[in-house]
């Protein structure tokens, strides 16, 4: 379905892939994988699934394209949703063939005529009309989502999040990590809660986030794809709410 907030609509289309436009400009954060953009996703056994899952999507109207990690790199979801003349910010840390989804970032925009800024951990760019911020995004050696020997699915380095601001609204997608100090620093309208726990943080923790940051609505992504991503998104939406901060479910395609 699509969510009103602001000036903006919302779409969350699967797996990270969010579509944010109000209008005029049209962002899409981390577009693609598993078939959540080319129609064949299927939901994974034993998972009480309300991930969106729809017809393939080829609407190539986005204007900034937003990558954050190596796991949500993919060529392909970026074609489905960038405009001819987009802008790409990717994370500098990004690695297509580390990824083992080539063609590299640099390739990509040479062959489809795309602008791209490569961006750090801690910079701020501008794509256009849209300023980006980006965040560290990592877990925790000594956190809670670290295997005993202190090995984590995203090191530090590995990946970075997003505030970014479209129509006037703050938003913040802050891609696969652990709740983090700087995250409470920020000032948000809207957060892209990560609630799918086993690599990042669980809606608890998210849910404390969202407390912290007092945005002016929550909208969790990033759940359900696979197995490993399952979370209870009904509790987590109970459990903002009664923190007294709005939150929203956008789990249907229509």
């Amino acid at each position: 379905m699509t969510v009103r907030h602001d000036s903006l609509s919302i779409r969350w289309l699967g797996y990270a892939t969010a579509r944010l436009s109000d209008g005029e400009t049209t962002v899409y954060t981390d577009p693609g994988r598993y078939g959540v953009l080319t129609g064949e996703w299927d939901a994974p056994a034993g998972v009480d699934t309300r991930h969106p899952a729809g017809p393939a999507y080829d609407a190539r109207d986005g204007d900034v394209v937003l990558v954050t990690h190596d796991h949500h790199y993919d060529p392909d979801g970026i074609r489905r949703v960038a405009a001819p003349d987009a802008t790409l910010v990717v994370y500098d840390g990004v690695d297509a063939e580390r990824a083992g989804r080539p063609p590299a970032p640099e390739a990509l925009a040479g062959t489809e005529g795309y602008d791209l800024l490569r961006i750090g951990e801690r910079e701020t760019v501008a794509a256009g009309d849209v300023p980006v911020r980006s965040v560290p995004a990592y877990n925790d050696p000594d956190g809670p989502h670290a295997g005993p020997d202190g090995s984590v699915t995203h090191p530090e380095g590995f990946g970075v999040g997003y505030r970014f601001v479209v129509g006037g609204v703050s938003i913040l997608w802050p891609g696969d990590s652990d709740t983090l100090p700087l995250h409470r620093e920020l000032d948000v309208s809207l957060l892209l809660a990560n609630v799918s726990g086993s690599v990042c943080m669980d809606r608890h923790e998210a849910a404390g986030l969202a407390e912290a940051l007092d945005p002016n609505l929550v909208c969790p992504i990033h759940y359900d794809t696979q197995s490993f991503l399952a979370a209870d998104s009904r509790a987590f939406a109970a459990d903002v709410a009664g923190r007294g901060v709005p939150v929203v479910l956008d789990e249907g395609w229509a």
